[in-house]
Protein backbone atom coordinates (compact mmCIF):
# COMPACT_ATOMS: atom_id res chain seq x y z
CA UNK A 1 0.00 0.00 0.00
CA UNK A 2 1.55 3.50 -0.79
CA UNK A 3 1.69 6.01 1.65
CA UNK A 4 0.63 8.92 0.41
CA UNK A 5 2.60 12.06 1.16
CA UNK A 6 4.81 15.18 -0.09
CA UNK A 7 7.69 12.96 0.61
CA UNK A 8 6.99 10.16 -1.45
CA UNK A 9 5.83 11.69 -4.40
CA UNK A 10 9.03 11.93 -6.85
CA UNK A 11 6.81 14.24 -9.32
CA UNK A 12 4.13 16.63 -8.79
CA UNK A 13 1.15 17.88 -11.83
CA UNK A 14 0.58 21.56 -11.14
CA UNK A 15 -2.82 22.22 -13.04
CA UNK A 16 -5.88 19.48 -12.38
CA UNK A 17 -8.10 20.20 -15.88
CA UNK A 18 -8.30 18.07 -18.20
CA UNK A 19 -4.66 18.03 -19.68
CA UNK A 20 -2.81 18.36 -16.07
CA UNK A 21 -4.69 14.83 -14.53
CA UNK A 22 -4.52 12.94 -17.56
CA UNK A 23 -0.71 13.59 -17.10
CA UNK A 24 -1.45 12.86 -13.23
CA UNK A 25 -2.61 9.62 -14.58
CA UNK A 26 -0.24 8.50 -17.01
CA UNK A 27 2.51 8.87 -14.27
CA UNK A 28 0.72 7.23 -11.87
CA UNK A 29 0.39 3.97 -14.10
CA UNK A 30 3.27 2.29 -13.27
CA UNK A 31 2.30 3.00 -9.56
CA UNK A 32 4.12 5.73 -8.51
CA UNK A 33 2.90 8.44 -5.92
CA UNK A 34 1.81 11.81 -7.97
CA UNK A 35 0.80 14.72 -6.39
CA UNK A 36 -1.43 17.01 -8.04
CA UNK A 37 -2.28 20.40 -7.30
CA UNK A 38 -5.46 22.33 -7.75
CA UNK A 39 -7.60 25.65 -7.27
CA UNK A 40 -10.93 24.51 -7.05
CA UNK A 41 -12.12 22.68 -3.89
CA UNK A 42 -14.15 20.45 -5.25
CA UNK A 43 -11.56 19.13 -7.84
CA UNK A 44 -9.64 18.08 -4.79
CA UNK A 45 -12.42 16.48 -2.62
CA UNK A 46 -13.45 14.53 -6.04
CA UNK A 47 -10.29 13.29 -7.18
CA UNK A 48 -9.23 12.23 -3.48
CA UNK A 49 -12.23 10.88 -2.38
CA UNK A 50 -14.21 9.09 -5.60
CA UNK A 51 -10.94 8.92 -7.65
CA UNK A 52 -12.56 11.30 -10.61
CA UNK A 53 -12.40 14.70 -11.81
CA UNK A 54 -15.99 14.97 -13.46
CA UNK A 55 -15.73 18.25 -13.42
CA UNK A 56 -12.50 18.29 -16.36
CA UNK A 57 -11.95 14.77 -17.42
CA UNK A 58 -15.29 13.09 -17.08
CA UNK A 59 -15.25 8.84 -17.49
CA UNK A 60 -11.73 8.64 -16.15
CA UNK A 61 -11.16 6.15 -12.69
CA UNK A 62 -7.97 7.77 -11.61
CA UNK A 63 -5.22 5.82 -10.18
CA UNK A 64 -5.53 5.59 -6.45
CA UNK A 65 -1.54 6.61 -5.79
CA UNK A 66 -2.59 10.17 -6.95
CA UNK A 67 -3.56 12.58 -4.01
CA UNK A 68 -5.08 16.27 -5.23
CA UNK A 69 -3.77 19.54 -2.82
CA UNK A 70 -4.76 23.11 -2.72
CA UNK A 71 -1.27 23.76 -0.76
CA UNK A 72 1.87 24.66 -3.19
CA UNK A 73 4.49 24.31 -0.31
CA UNK A 74 3.45 20.39 -0.15
CA UNK A 75 5.22 20.28 -4.12
CA UNK A 76 8.40 22.34 -2.82
CA UNK A 77 10.55 19.39 -2.41
CA UNK A 78 9.40 17.34 -5.53
CA UNK A 79 12.47 17.23 -7.76
CA UNK A 80 9.71 17.12 -11.16
CA UNK A 81 7.07 19.25 -11.76
CA UNK A 82 5.25 19.36 -14.67
CA UNK A 83 3.55 22.94 -15.29
CA UNK A 84 -0.15 22.21 -16.77
CA UNK A 85 -1.95 25.79 -15.52
CA UNK A 86 -3.67 28.06 -18.23
CA UNK A 87 -0.65 29.98 -19.95
CA UNK A 88 -1.81 33.29 -19.08
CA UNK A 89 -1.44 32.01 -15.04
CA UNK A 90 1.69 29.94 -15.21
CA UNK A 91 3.73 33.12 -13.96
CA UNK A 92 1.76 34.07 -10.84
CA UNK A 93 1.64 30.06 -10.32
CA UNK A 94 4.93 29.62 -10.17
CA UNK A 95 5.89 33.02 -8.08
CA UNK A 96 3.49 32.02 -5.54
CA UNK A 97 5.65 28.50 -5.37
CA UNK A 98 8.28 30.21 -4.95
CA UNK A 99 12.24 29.27 -5.49
CA UNK A 100 12.95 26.08 -6.94
CA UNK A 101 15.76 24.17 -8.33
CA UNK A 102 13.39 21.27 -9.63
CA UNK A 103 13.13 19.78 -13.48
CA UNK A 104 10.28 22.23 -14.18
CA UNK A 105 8.48 20.49 -17.63
CA UNK A 106 6.39 23.01 -19.58
CA UNK A 107 3.19 21.84 -20.38
CA UNK A 108 1.02 24.91 -21.74
CA UNK A 109 0.56 26.00 -24.58
CA UNK A 110 0.84 29.72 -25.46
CA UNK A 111 2.02 33.36 -25.19
CA UNK A 112 1.32 35.74 -22.56
CA UNK A 113 -1.02 38.00 -23.23
CA UNK A 114 0.56 41.81 -22.49
CA UNK A 115 4.12 40.69 -22.81
CA UNK A 116 4.58 38.68 -25.50
CA UNK A 117 6.71 35.88 -23.90
CA UNK A 118 7.16 32.18 -24.70
CA UNK A 119 6.05 30.16 -21.19
CA UNK A 120 9.78 29.55 -20.85
CA UNK A 121 10.43 32.89 -20.47
CA UNK A 122 8.04 33.47 -18.16
CA UNK A 123 9.02 30.37 -16.53
CA UNK A 124 12.45 32.04 -16.35
CA UNK A 125 11.41 35.17 -14.66
CA UNK A 126 9.42 33.40 -11.69
CA UNK A 127 11.36 30.98 -10.91
CA UNK A 128 15.47 31.59 -12.50
CA UNK A 129 16.72 28.52 -10.62
CA UNK A 130 14.40 26.03 -12.13
CA UNK A 131 15.27 23.44 -15.01
CA UNK A 132 13.20 23.97 -17.62
CA UNK A 133 11.56 21.70 -20.56
CA UNK A 134 8.87 21.32 -22.78
CA UNK A 135 6.26 18.71 -23.27
CA UNK A 136 4.34 19.56 -26.28
CA UNK A 137 2.97 17.28 -29.19
CA UNK A 138 -0.81 15.81 -30.32
CA UNK A 139 -2.48 15.01 -27.24
CA UNK A 140 -6.19 14.98 -26.42
CA UNK A 141 -6.00 14.70 -22.90
CA UNK A 142 -9.50 12.10 -23.04
CA UNK A 143 -6.66 9.26 -24.86
CA UNK A 144 -3.68 9.72 -22.95
CA UNK A 145 -6.03 9.42 -19.65
CA UNK A 146 -7.18 6.11 -21.34
CA UNK A 147 -3.78 5.08 -22.10
CA UNK A 148 -4.27 4.93 -26.20
CA UNK A 149 -0.47 5.40 -28.01
CA UNK A 150 1.04 9.04 -27.25
CA UNK A 151 4.00 10.57 -28.68
CA UNK A 152 5.10 13.52 -27.79
CA UNK A 153 8.29 16.36 -28.19
CA UNK A 154 10.33 16.87 -24.51
CA UNK A 155 12.52 19.59 -25.38
CA UNK A 156 15.38 19.83 -22.54
CA UNK A 157 16.89 23.05 -21.91
CA UNK A 158 19.56 21.24 -19.94
CA UNK A 159 20.13 18.66 -22.83
CA UNK A 160 21.35 15.04 -22.70
CA UNK A 161 21.36 14.86 -18.81
CA UNK A 162 18.40 16.21 -18.25
CA UNK A 163 16.71 13.80 -20.68
CA UNK A 164 17.67 11.04 -19.37
CA UNK A 165 16.27 12.68 -15.93
CA UNK A 166 13.16 13.24 -17.16
CA UNK A 167 12.65 10.23 -19.75
CA UNK A 168 12.66 7.84 -17.16
CA UNK A 169 10.02 9.54 -14.86
CA UNK A 170 7.68 10.35 -17.84
CA UNK A 171 8.25 7.88 -20.46
CA UNK A 172 5.52 4.61 -20.05
CA UNK A 173 4.52 1.84 -22.69
CA UNK A 174 1.94 3.92 -24.36
CA UNK A 175 3.18 7.86 -23.48
CA UNK A 176 6.53 8.15 -25.64
CA UNK A 177 8.52 11.21 -25.73
CA UNK A 178 11.17 12.08 -28.08
CA UNK A 179 14.55 14.02 -27.08
CA UNK A 180 15.34 17.82 -28.46
CA UNK A 181 16.89 20.43 -27.21
CA UNK A 182 14.96 22.89 -29.01
CA UNK A 183 12.90 25.02 -26.64
CA UNK A 184 11.68 27.60 -28.54
CA UNK A 185 10.65 25.58 -31.14
CA UNK A 186 8.63 23.21 -29.08
CA UNK A 187 6.82 26.34 -27.32
CA UNK A 188 6.02 27.95 -30.77
CA UNK A 189 4.32 24.93 -32.06
CA UNK A 190 2.19 24.24 -29.35
CA UNK A 191 0.96 28.25 -29.27
CA UNK A 192 0.77 28.70 -33.08
CA UNK A 193 -1.56 26.08 -33.68
CA UNK A 194 -4.08 26.74 -31.41
CA UNK A 195 -4.52 29.78 -33.23
CA UNK A 196 -4.73 28.00 -36.69
CA UNK A 197 -7.03 25.66 -34.79
CA UNK A 198 -9.66 28.02 -34.36
CA UNK A 199 -9.39 29.53 -38.16
CA UNK A 200 -9.81 25.27 -39.24
CA UNK A 201 -12.83 25.67 -36.90
CA UNK A 202 -14.39 28.49 -38.66
CA UNK A 203 -14.15 26.38 -41.58
CA UNK A 204 -16.28 23.55 -40.07
CA UNK A 205 -18.52 26.12 -38.35
CA UNK A 206 -19.22 27.77 -42.20
CA UNK A 207 -19.63 24.28 -44.00
CA UNK A 208 -16.73 25.31 -45.80
CA UNK A 209 -15.69 21.38 -46.97
CA UNK A 210 -12.54 19.30 -46.15
CA UNK A 211 -10.85 20.87 -49.10
CA UNK A 212 -10.62 24.25 -47.76
CA UNK A 213 -9.88 22.94 -44.06
CA UNK A 214 -6.68 20.92 -45.88
CA UNK A 215 -5.67 24.19 -47.62
CA UNK A 216 -5.66 26.15 -44.14
CA UNK A 217 -3.63 23.37 -42.36
CA UNK A 218 -1.34 23.50 -45.47
CA UNK A 219 -1.29 27.13 -45.47
CA UNK A 220 -1.22 28.11 -41.74
CA UNK A 221 1.95 25.45 -40.92
CA UNK A 222 3.34 27.89 -43.82
CA UNK A 223 2.72 30.83 -41.52
CA UNK A 224 3.67 28.62 -38.44
CA UNK A 225 7.03 27.67 -40.14
CA UNK A 226 7.99 31.69 -41.09
CA UNK A 227 7.03 33.09 -37.04
CA UNK A 228 9.38 30.02 -35.93
CA UNK A 229 12.10 29.95 -38.01
CA UNK A 230 12.10 33.94 -37.19
CA UNK A 231 12.62 33.38 -33.49
CA UNK A 232 15.16 30.80 -34.02
CA UNK A 233 13.45 27.31 -33.90
CA UNK A 234 14.70 24.29 -35.88
CA UNK A 235 12.76 22.98 -39.38
CA UNK A 236 12.93 19.82 -37.48
CA UNK A 237 10.71 20.75 -34.92
CA UNK A 238 8.42 22.54 -36.40
CA UNK A 239 7.83 19.86 -38.89
CA UNK A 240 7.55 17.60 -35.74
CA UNK A 241 5.55 16.22 -33.20
CA UNK A 242 4.86 19.79 -31.33
CA UNK A 243 4.46 21.63 -34.63
CA UNK A 244 2.87 19.65 -37.95
CA UNK A 245 1.60 16.73 -35.74
CA UNK A 246 -0.03 18.92 -32.85
CA UNK A 247 -1.42 21.21 -36.13
CA UNK A 248 -3.21 18.43 -37.84
CA UNK A 249 -4.88 16.51 -34.43
CA UNK A 250 -6.01 20.15 -33.40
CA UNK A 251 -7.48 20.95 -36.90
CA UNK A 252 -9.54 18.01 -37.18
CA UNK A 253 -11.73 17.42 -33.92
CA UNK A 254 -13.92 19.32 -31.85
CA UNK A 255 -12.24 17.28 -29.11
CA UNK A 256 -10.15 20.12 -29.43
CA UNK A 257 -11.49 23.13 -27.54
CA UNK A 258 -9.85 25.89 -30.19
CA UNK A 259 -11.72 23.92 -32.75
CA UNK A 260 -14.92 24.14 -30.92
CA UNK A 261 -14.33 27.80 -30.20
CA UNK A 262 -13.78 28.47 -33.96
CA UNK A 263 -16.52 26.05 -35.03
CA UNK A 264 -19.18 28.09 -32.86
CA UNK A 265 -17.90 31.78 -34.33
CA UNK A 266 -18.42 30.25 -38.09
CA UNK A 267 -21.96 29.13 -36.75
CA UNK A 268 -22.46 32.98 -36.05
CA UNK A 269 -21.30 33.13 -32.25
CA UNK A 270 -19.40 35.55 -30.36
CA UNK A 271 -16.14 35.06 -28.66
CA UNK A 272 -16.81 36.75 -25.52
CA UNK A 273 -20.08 34.93 -25.28
CA UNK A 274 -18.39 31.38 -25.88
CA UNK A 275 -15.23 32.18 -24.00
CA UNK A 276 -17.94 33.72 -20.69
CA UNK A 277 -19.56 30.09 -21.28
CA UNK A 278 -16.94 27.24 -21.73
CA UNK A 279 -15.88 25.53 -18.49
CA UNK A 280 -12.47 25.22 -19.74
CA UNK A 281 -9.99 27.30 -21.55
CA UNK A 282 -9.38 27.93 -25.47
CA UNK A 283 -5.71 29.48 -25.16
CA UNK A 284 -5.82 30.17 -28.70
CA UNK A 285 -8.62 33.16 -28.19
CA UNK A 286 -5.78 34.76 -26.05
CA UNK A 287 -2.33 33.95 -28.09
CA UNK A 288 -3.89 35.28 -31.24
CA UNK A 289 -3.70 38.96 -30.37
CA UNK A 290 -0.62 39.03 -29.03
CA UNK A 291 1.04 36.92 -31.84
CA UNK A 292 -0.99 38.54 -34.61
CA UNK A 293 1.20 41.87 -32.69
CA UNK A 294 4.60 40.12 -32.56
CA UNK A 295 3.96 38.66 -36.77
CA UNK A 296 3.14 42.75 -37.55
CA UNK A 297 5.70 44.02 -35.40
CA UNK A 298 8.08 41.91 -37.23
CA UNK A 299 7.08 41.82 -40.12
CA UNK A 300 6.27 38.38 -40.39
CA UNK A 301 2.87 37.67 -42.70
CA UNK A 302 0.42 36.05 -41.13
CA UNK A 303 -2.66 36.15 -42.67
CA UNK A 304 -4.63 33.15 -41.25
CA UNK A 305 -3.43 34.29 -37.37
CA UNK A 306 -4.69 38.39 -38.42
CA UNK A 307 -7.69 36.98 -39.38
CA UNK A 308 -8.48 34.67 -36.10
CA UNK A 309 -7.20 37.66 -34.46
CA UNK A 310 -9.89 40.08 -35.67
CA UNK A 311 -12.69 37.54 -35.28
CA UNK A 312 -12.28 36.83 -31.84
CA UNK A 313 -11.89 40.69 -30.89
CA UNK A 314 -15.55 40.83 -32.56
CA UNK A 315 -14.22 43.62 -35.33
CA UNK A 316 -15.01 41.12 -38.34
CA UNK A 317 -17.81 38.53 -39.20
CA UNK A 318 -16.39 34.91 -39.99
CA UNK A 319 -17.50 35.06 -43.71
CA UNK A 320 -16.15 38.49 -43.88
CA UNK A 321 -12.74 36.90 -42.14
CA UNK A 322 -12.65 34.24 -45.31
CA UNK A 323 -13.61 36.62 -47.99
CA UNK A 324 -10.69 38.65 -46.64
CA UNK A 325 -8.12 35.53 -46.92
CA UNK A 326 -9.56 34.82 -50.16
CA UNK A 327 -8.81 38.22 -51.98
CA UNK A 328 -5.45 38.15 -51.01
CA UNK A 329 -2.95 38.42 -54.20
CA UNK A 330 -1.91 35.44 -56.01
CA UNK A 331 1.79 34.35 -55.00
CA UNK A 332 4.05 31.63 -55.30
CA UNK A 333 3.70 28.65 -52.87
CA UNK A 334 6.77 29.13 -51.83
CA UNK A 335 9.01 32.02 -52.31
CA UNK A 336 12.22 31.10 -52.32
CA UNK A 337 13.98 33.97 -53.25
CA UNK A 338 13.03 35.37 -49.91
CA UNK A 339 11.64 35.08 -46.42
CA UNK A 340 11.29 31.98 -44.25
CA UNK A 341 10.82 29.18 -47.17
CA UNK A 342 14.56 30.06 -48.16
CA UNK A 343 15.31 29.67 -44.67
CA UNK A 344 13.96 26.28 -44.40
CA UNK A 345 15.57 25.10 -47.22
CA UNK A 346 19.13 25.95 -46.39
CA UNK A 347 19.05 25.11 -42.73
CA UNK A 348 17.42 21.86 -43.88
CA UNK A 349 20.25 21.07 -46.36
CA UNK A 350 22.75 21.80 -43.49
CA UNK A 351 21.13 19.91 -40.73
CA UNK A 352 20.72 16.58 -42.68
CA UNK A 353 24.66 17.02 -44.33
CA UNK A 354 25.26 17.46 -40.28
CA UNK A 355 24.64 14.05 -39.14
CA UNK A 356 23.29 15.78 -35.64
CA UNK A 357 20.40 14.03 -36.23
CA UNK A 358 22.28 10.42 -36.23
CA UNK A 359 24.18 10.88 -32.63
CA UNK A 360 20.11 11.17 -31.10
CA UNK A 361 20.03 7.76 -32.46
CA UNK A 362 17.14 5.64 -30.89
CA UNK A 363 15.53 8.90 -28.70
CA UNK A 364 15.55 11.88 -30.65
CA UNK A 365 12.36 12.71 -33.31
CA UNK A 366 14.11 13.24 -35.98
CA UNK A 367 16.68 10.25 -36.73
CA UNK A 368 18.10 10.04 -40.41
CA UNK A 369 20.74 7.70 -39.19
Amino acid sequence: MSVHNSQAATVAVLGAGAWGTALAQTLASDGRDVLIWAREAEVIAAINATRANPQFLPGARLHPTIRATDDLAELATVPVLLAVTPAQHLGTVLARLGPTQADVVLCAKGIEAGTGRLMADVARAASPQARLAVLSGPTFAHEVAAGLPTAVTLACSGGDEQWQRLSAVIARPAFRPYFSEDVIGAEIGGAVKNVLAIACGVVEGLGLGQNARASLIARGFAELQRFGLALGAQVETLAGLSGLGDLVLTCSSTSSRNFSLGKALGEGARADAVLASAATVAEGAYTAPVLADLAAQRGIAMPIVAAVAALVAGTVPAREAVAGLLARPLRAEHDLASGAEHELASRAEHDLASGAEHDLASRAEHDFG
